[in-house]
């Protein structure tokens, strides 16, 4: 079984965590043996911001992006970045795990173009426009007020920009009404890295039935999250309540729009599927919930390789 997980914070937990601890082996969710074990042929690895703790958001960004390329440098016999769907294809050839950079804050752009257009030319090829606060760009779920509140000019400006450069637009952390002006603005695809269904758990993190909608007709994909708080009401995060989700988003918006978004090494240590070598836990549970392996393929690999190959450059 091959996956591609678009969502990880592990570089956050690396840089903050035990000196001694590398991306080979670990004690979180995610290093390269797990990735491995789980037969993980991508793994999306996000420079997460806090923009009330992390101080400059652009500088936290530089110094987490020279972090993974410590990491990737240190393990390239195993792991190499891929900027797009060729460099992926070369990566499966020499038998290596391809990293995709990504940044997690739309606010490490500072309101400048120039600052997107520095991290594509660093590899960054997706980003989260927002977190859990305003920025430049937009303006976050996370805050009542905030989500009818849509892109800002600036935001607009972004959108535009990353379509030409070739950027993935994440719209997870984003307002509802940011991700319906995304969507009629872009020009390709955009996916919710790592959200799940509101009408299964109505969790300000996960969409509702119209923006899964809107979504699939764009193309784009919506990562199951492994969050507790997001699947359901349990005290763990079960499989059975990602395949709940799945089934729902399945029913709503079809087979296409559904992947793998795990948030590990950024959610809640519950897990029942617990780490990136257990990834055939979720993978069983589909097959008895009733899914093919076709079907299963496109959950877990090919729906967000489409978006790989249809989005980046």
């Amino acid at each position: 079984m091959n996956s591609i997980d678009l969502h990880c914070d592990t570089i956050m937990r690396l840089m903050e965590g035990d000196k001694s601890e590398g991306l080979y082996r670990n004690s979180l969710s995610v290093d390269i043996e797990k990735l491995q074990a789980g037969k993980a042929q991508a793994q999306f690895f996000a420079m997460f911001i806090n923009l009330q703790t992390d101080g400059d958001p652009l500088v936290r960004a530089l110094r987490m992006i020279d972090r993974f390329y410590q990491e990737i440098e240190d393990n390239k016999q195993y792991i190499a970045l891929a900027r797009n769907y060729g460099e992926f294809q070369q990566n499966q050839a020499d038998g290596k795990l391809s990293a995709f950079l990504t940044i997690e804050e739309g606010g490490a752009l500072k309101g400048e173009l120039i600052n997107l257009r520095n991290f594509y030319r660093l590899g960054v090829r997706l980003i989260t426009l927002t977190w859990n606060y305003p920025n430049e760009i937009g303006h976050p779920s996370a805050l009542p007020e905030c989500r009818e509140r849509g892109l800002t000019p600036f935001g607009r400006e972004v959108v535009a920009e990353m379509n030409r450069l070739g950027m993935i637009i994440d719209v997870s952390h984003l307002s509802n009404q940011g991700l319906y002006e995304v969507a009629a603005l872009t020009q390709k695809p955009f996916v919710a890295s790592h959200s799940n269904a509101w009408s299964v758990t109505t969790h300000h993190r996960n969409l509702t039935d119209e923006m899964i909608k809107v979504l699939a007709t764009k193309g784009g994909v919506m990562g199951i999250n492994f969050e507790k708080s997001f699947l359901g009401s349990a005290p763990f995060s079960r499989v059975e309540d990602m395949v709940l989700h799945i089934q729902h988003i399945y029913n709503v918006g079809g087979i296409e729009v559904i992947a793998i978004g795990s948030d590990f090494d950024g959610i809640s240590p519950e897990l029942e599927l617990a780490h990136a070598g257990e990834m055939s836990k979720l993978v069983d549970a589909l097959g008895k919930a009733g899914f093919g392996q076709a079907e299963i393929d496109k959950i877990c690999w090919k729906n967000a390789l489409r978006v790989i190959k249809d989005t980046l450059q």
